[in-house]
C-alpha cells in the first residue's frame, strides 16, 4: 500500500462530505434526546442538547479515527488519520483532535484556515494532536507494484 500526502482541495471535500453524514448522525441523537427528555421549556434543556450533540460527534469521529483510522468519506476519498510517525491513531490523539477541531471551528475556522498557511499543508488539529492524514492508494495499484517488481 502506498502512502502519499493528500491535496488541500481533496480533504476540503471529504469535509464536505462528512458534514453530511455528521447532520443525519446528530438529526438521529436529536430525536433520540427529545423522546427521552420531553421538557423543551426546561432551563437546561438547550445546553444540554449540545453538549451532548458535542459528545455524539466526538465518539463518531473518536471510534472510527481510532478503528481503522478512517471514516466513511475518508474511505471514498482514499484518506487516513495516522499519528505524525505513520502509526496508528490511539484514543488519546484521537480525543486531542477532535477537541482542537472543535475549538479552532469554533474560532471563525481558524483550524481549517490554518492548512493554507503551514508549510506541509497540515490543519491545525493535526499538527496539536501529532496527527497527519495521508492518502492512501488502492489495491489494484499495489498488485500492479507488485507484478512489476516480479517481471511477469
Amino acid at each position: 500500500m502506498k502512502i502519499a500526502s493528500p491535496g488541500l482541495g481533496r480533504r476540503l471535500l471529504s469535509m464536505l462530505y462528512e458534514f453530511l453524514i455528521l447532520i443525519a448522525v446528530l438529526f438521529i441523537a436529536s430525536f433520540v434526546f427529545h423522546l427521552v427528555f420531553r421538557d423543551t421549556s426546561s432551563l437546561f434543556f438547550r445546553p444540554g442538547l449540545q453538549l451532548y450533540l458535542l459528545v455524539i460527534a466526538g465518539m463518531y469521529f473518536t471510534w472510527f479515527w481510532t478503528h481503522g483510522g478512517q471514516t466513511l468519506p475518508m474511505q471514498t476519498w482514499k484518506l487516513r488519520v495516522v499519528s505524525a510517525s505513520g502509526d496508528r491513531v490511539y484514543l488519546k490523539q484521537a480525543l486531542a483532535r477532535y477537541l482542537f477541531a472543535v475549538i479552532g471551528i469554533f474560532c471563525f475556522g481558524a483550524g481549517i484556515v490554518w492548512a493554507l498557511f503551514d508549510r506541509d499543508r497540515q490543519f491545525l488539529h493535526d499538527r496539536l494532536a501529532g496527527t497527519r492524514i495521508v492518502r492512501i492508494e488502492g489495491k489494484a495499484e499495489q498488485i500492479s507494484d507488485e507484478s512489476d517488481t516480479t517481471g511477469t
